[in-house]
């Protein structure tokens, strides 16, 4: 059997990047190896640019978004320091609360939709490909079976096989010292606060909730989860080596937590049923993957970075791949892709991986004890009080500082950058651009309001859409945007020029050119 994509992995990354497919026009097999859809706890929010992207698929409110556009966070950490974003003009970091399990459930079920191919206890056994195509042997629930694919992608996790079986490396280090333990845990009614909403420790001591602590030992935050359960999560530095095969309990989250706060405090199993959070790991775990491509296998994910969960931009890096590779596989296997478009991937979101990583480390830092970290945390608080300083730190937390070299020059200030979600009017009807890019399709906005594109971009109109629209404050004349959300050229008033060496780099040749 001859399939476009094979997709090694049915976690939120593959099921997104099968979904971009599918809206392109391409039919992805996806395989799993899971029988069933995980329900492990895992990240219960997206915080970040990818926010912004799933608005451009309508899929922001059928999320749970609240509003009619996504909202962005008043406050976040850095850290573990308060950054206040409240008075921050155009403020770029944005939340939708939203546990894993409910996001790939949702995903999966947008893939099935779109038509995609999921294949649940289908395991990938063995890889092999040549100048056309992938060879892949999979395991299945009937048996054995072989795939032969255009391209694969293994979205298959921090441990991928499919990155093991191409041989790339996977750089980086793990500082086993430095150990995360997490668990949802029942605390005794006394230690709950009613008039503060703050945790009684035996000896008298209070401390918020929500909020990360830090002591000599470590750091810690309690979060409410339901009723008499709280999310324990604690960082420990230094702490008893444990070996790495044994089972978590949450009398180890106890000692843990114990050791970190200077005193126990009393924890129990949940007494509902679950799932709920248990997990050990080693938080300074700091990894990217040496190529993203190797021939016509690429790596997506977890697969090709992992990096300290600090902020909790996983997700958004993961997911931000998956968008950014998919229209480029479609644009491939309808043919119009024009050379080194598939080598953009790789140009494009290892240096997004790189700027996680950087910020990951620098704020497991901030959170590590002894008194040097003491004062760096006041030379840094007393730096995110200036509204420059927390603008930077906030656009490297969203995303949303990554801007890629679209074409040679000297472009427009919103070239590269993810397009802006402007209010626009077309014909009597009020439209939001991010509506505009539901389907997935490049978009050339004509703002001017007179319509001077139309014949400029006919050579393309096969791939490229056309909007003429006004609205309040044009940031530009024309936006051509890529189907990941991000501006391919913005058109100033130096004229339209740039634009048909644009459409060309990105969306392949004209159909045909006048003589």
């Amino acid at each position: 059997m001859m399939t476009d994509v094979v997709v090694v992995g049915g976690g939120p990354v593959g099921l997104l990047l099968a979904g971009e497919l599918a809206l392109a026009g391409v039919r992805p097999v996806v395989l799993e190896q899971l029988s069933e859809r995980s329900t492990a706890y895992k990240a219960n929010a997206l915080i970040g640019q990818v926010v912004r992207f799933l608005d451009h698929r309508g899929l922001y409110q059928s999320f749970g978004g609240r509003g009619h556009r996504p909202q962005a966070a008043p406050a976040f950490l850095f850290g573990a320091l308060v950054l206040n974003l409240s008075g921050l003009a155009d403020n770029p970091l944005y939340g939708l609360p939203i546990p894993q399990a409910r996001l790939e459930s949702l995903l999966e079920q947008r893939a099935r939709d779109l038509g995609v191919d999921l294949r649940r206890g289908h395991r990938l056994m063995e890889l092999r490909q040549d100048d056309h195509a992938v060879s892949v042997r999979v395991q299945g629930p009937d048996g054995e079976y072989e795939l032969r694919s255009r391209y694969l992608v293994g979205a298959d996790g921090a441990r991928s096989g499919v990155r093991k079986k191409i041989g790339v490396s996977f750089d980086g280090f793990t500082d086993q010292s430095i150990v995360s333990r997490a668990a949802h845990v029942a605390v005794p009614a006394s230690s709950m606060s009613a008039e503060t909403g703050e945790l009684v420790l035996p000896g008298g001591d209070r401390i918020g909730l929500y909020a990360w602590h830090r002591t000599e030992r470590g750091a810690y935050v309690m979060v409410p989860h339901t009723p008499g359960v709280v999310m324990a999560s604690v960082i420990e530095w230094d702490g008893p080596p444990v070996a790495g095969d044994t089972p978590v309990t949450i009398d180890e989250v106890a000692d843990s937590l114990g050791r970190v706060l200077g005193q126990d405090l009393p924890l129990a199993a949940p007494p509902a049923p679950g799932p709920h959070l248990l997990r050990r790991g080693y938080v300074a775990n700091t990894r990217i993957a040496s190529s993203y491509r190797h021939g016509r296998v690429f790596l997506a994910g977890d697969a090709a970075h992992v990096h300290p969960a600090v902020g909790a931009p996983g997700l958004n890096l993961g997911l931000q791949d998956a968008a950014n590779l998919g229209w480029k596989l479609a644009a491939q296997a309808h043919g119009w892709a024009p050379p080194g478009l598939l080598d953009s991937y790789q140009a494009e979101r290892r240096p997004a991986a790189e700027r996680v990583t950087m910020h990951t480390q620098a704020q497991l830092a901030l959170m590590s004890p002894g008194p040097a970290t003491t004062a760096l945390r006041q030379v840094v608080g007393e730096l995110l009080e200036i509204p420059g300083a927390t603008r930077q730190i906030a656009d490297l937390m969203a995303g949303s500082d990554v801007r890629y070299p679209m074409h040679p020059g000297t472009p427009h200030a919103l070239t590269g950058r993810f397009a802006p979600d402007l209010d626009l009017r077309i014909a009597s009807r009020d439209i939001r651009l991010a509506e505009l890019l539901h389907p997935g399709r490049p978009l050339l906005v004509d703002l001017t309001g007179t319509g001077p594109f139309a014949d400029l971009i006919a050579p393309w109109d096969d791939r490229v859409g056309l909007v003429t629209a006004h609205t309040a404050t044009p940031p530009a004349d024309a936006l051509l945007i890529r189907p990941d959300g991000y501006i391919a050229c913005a058109v100033g008033p130096d004229g339209a020029a740039p634009l048909i060496d644009t459409l060309a780099l990105w969306f392949g040749e004209p159909r045909h050119r006048d003589a």
